[in-house]
């Protein structure tokens, strides 16, 4: 160690004994500043330092930013072991790589790659080719912006041993993100998520060839124009015949959606679909989006798309995120003219699709009792009451993550496979993916909407119908931020906390029953605890006495926050709008109990 470095590591010692600093920090700093592997990363560290940046030092060093089951998500940040970097990406790539090559037994290795709008995307990905190709394995590369579930399809197509998508979803535009794809085309799943997590916590060298070399002799190779068609020719053959009388908005949120959800709706014979143009450019900042933050999830995202429809004449107003793998809408109450316009939820628009596809299907005569439905434990109840209906099966017993509901696709019968989805507005349709497509989605979307107005009923009617013959379904999702090394610690708390004492009443309803799917058990209040069948995760659900009526809560997988998931139900009668009008204030209550009980 020079005596340059320790005088740099003095002063962070210092600012360490003064609480600028984080012994996590100091940790990563001392080894990002005396580890031969990050010497490129030096100079700037100690102009950091020089100038007492030791907010943004903290922040960026606290911690090693996790490679979670999905991939790396945060911060873009020149240095820092908890932010996006060419240092954090490159570690990613490098170890996908690495396990990659020790778990195959073939010839020419292949690896897909693609990216979306956000900031440096396109250099990031440039970074995983030349790592990918230094280690062996040809890239397939989609040339310029594209969606993620055309990577997934990428992967499929071209038989590659692994696949990178760029993006960071629907996150703001300060991140992004690498998503990592098996040969399967889905994000990694047992045991190869925790293999590549290992790999990537140890590396320490990175190897990288030249972009530019890599292509001129084709270990690099540009794939788009074929797999645009190809990918469009899938999700075409996903359209069901039917009405296509339908004004439509589309908005891809500034991210990568014209190149999924344009052509799948001219595909199916939408003609009159407009972009919207204050949404269009592909920008990274996301202007003209509330907070910049381009989410569908978000109802107010639509509010001035909303504002034009209703002087257009438009009947659906379509958005996708960043990465066009979540779809959601707005559509108009009523047909009536000047009818007020209201969005529609993931688990509405999942259970609108449901009753679609499998009265289609049973229509056709095509549907049988080995076809399924796929969905996760926090996404409506309503989607297994429309699949019991029509006697088939409802697989819905899956952790949070479209991984798992790919993964059933993958171990069953793929052409008996409807549907798969989840209430963070992720759907997919066919078995030319096995990840979300908003393509898809949308374009069977638009499809239900046109034959809701040539039967004169509006989506939120049809919604009604559902209502009045299964049941009232109401459901609400909050996510509660916990930042930082403590937001973490705060986070490990109150899930233990619902673990070990739950609340005994969330809206005076009592708790009857506690599913803890990390523990693996299930308690009966008054009862023994007991074995509990299911999936293994860090998900707590709370039954309630009435049934139908529950609660779920679990961390984030990808930003430092909690979510909580309630869920309304009453039987079928009544009268709907005061039932919907019950059901939005339980939700609430159950929501402030909750917050009571774990925040206060």
């Amino acid at each position: 160690m020079d005596s340059d470095t320790s005088v740099i590591l003095k002063k962070i010692e210092a600012a360490a004994a003064d609480g600028k600093l984080s012994s996590g920090a100091v940790e990563n700093l001392r080894a990002w500043l005396t580890e031969a592997r990050y010497a490129e990363y030096v100079p700037q560290i100690v102009e950091h330092v020089e100038a007492e940046r030791w907010q943004t030092l903290d922040d960026v060093f606290w911690t090693i930013i996790p490679f979670g089951t999905g991939g790396r998500r945060g911060r873009i940040y020149p240095i820092g072991s908890n932010a996006i970097n060419d240092r954090t990406i490159g570690e990613s790539a490098q170890g996908l790589a690495d396990y990659v090559l020790s778990q195959i037994d073939h010839e020419n290795p292949s690896c897909a790659i693609a990216y979306d709008t956000r900031h440096r995307s396109r250099d990031f990905a440039e970074l995983c080719s030349e790592i990918m190709v230094a280690a062996g394995l040809k890239v397939w590369f989609l040339d310029g912006f594209r969606g993620t579930p055309e990577l997934s399809f990428l992967v499929r197509e071209k038989k590659c041993d692994c696949g990178i998508m760029v993006t960071a979803s629907h996150n703001p535009p300060t991140d992004n993100a690498v998503k990592a794809y098996w040969s399967t085309g889905g994000q990694l799943l047992p045991p190869h998520d925790q293999g590549v997590i290992d790999q990537v916590m140890n590396v320490t060298d990175i190897r990288r060839a030249d972009f530019r070399e890599a292509l001129a002799d084709q270990r690099v190779e540009y794939c788009q124009e074929e797999i645009d068609r190809t990918y469009c020719e899938a999700v075409e053959k996903q359209s069901r015949p039917g009405p296509r009388d339908l004004k439509i908005i589309y908005s891809p949120l500034h991210g990568v959606g014209t190149t999924v959800v344009l052509p799948a709706l001219q595909a199916a014979g939408f003609d009159q679909v407009e972009l919207f143009g204050p949404h269009a450019d592909p920008d990274p900042d996301f202007p003209n989006v509330p907070d910049h933050v381009s989410n569908p999830e978000n109802p107010r995202v639509f509010d001035i798309i909303v504002e034009h429809a209703q002087k257009t004449g438009a009947e659906l107003i379509l958005a996708t995120d960043p990465d066009a793998d979540r779809v959601g809408c707005s559509a108009p109450k009523t047909l009536e003219p000047g009818a007020p316009w209201d969005v529609l939820t993931g688990n509405q628009i999942g259970a609108l699709l449901t009753e679609y596809l499998l009265a289609k299907g049973a229509e056709a005569k095509t549907l049988s009792p080995d076809h399924y439905v796929v969905k996760t434990l926090v996404t409506t109840e309503l989607m297994r009451r429309i699949a019991d209906k029509y006697k088939v099966e409802m697989v819905g017993d899956l952790l949070v993550g479209f991984k798992w509901i790919g993964g059933v696709v993958e171990e069953r019968d793929p052409t008996k496979f409807v549907l798969g989805a989840e209430e963070s507005y992720g759907f997919l349709i066919g078995d030319h993916a096995r990840d979300k497509d908003a393509g898809v989605s949308a374009m069977v979307l638009a499809e239900l909407t046109a034959e809701a107005k040539a039967e004169g009923k509006s989506l939120h009617e049809k919604l009604d119908a559902l209502f009045a013959e299964y049941g009232c379904h109401r459901e609400k999702t909050v996510s509660i931020k916990m930042p930082g090394s403590e937001g973490m610690q705060r986070m490990k708390e109150v899930m233990a906390l619902f673990r070990s004492k739950p609340p005994e009443s969330l809206d005076g309803m009592n708790v009857v029953r506690v599913r803890d799917y990390l523990g693996q058990t299930v308690t009966v209040v008054g009862q023994a605890t007991e074995p509990l069948a299911g999936p293994k995760g860090d998900l707590v659900i709370l039954d309630l006495a009435e049934a139908g009526n529950y609660v779920a809560v679990r961390p984030s997988g990808t930003e430092p926050k909690v979510k909580f998931y309630m869920f309304a139900y009453d039987a079928p009668g009544g009268d709907l709008e005061v039932i919907k009008a019950a059901q939005a204030k339980r939700l609430d209550a159950f929501f402030e109990d909750l917050k009571r009980f774990a925040l206060d």
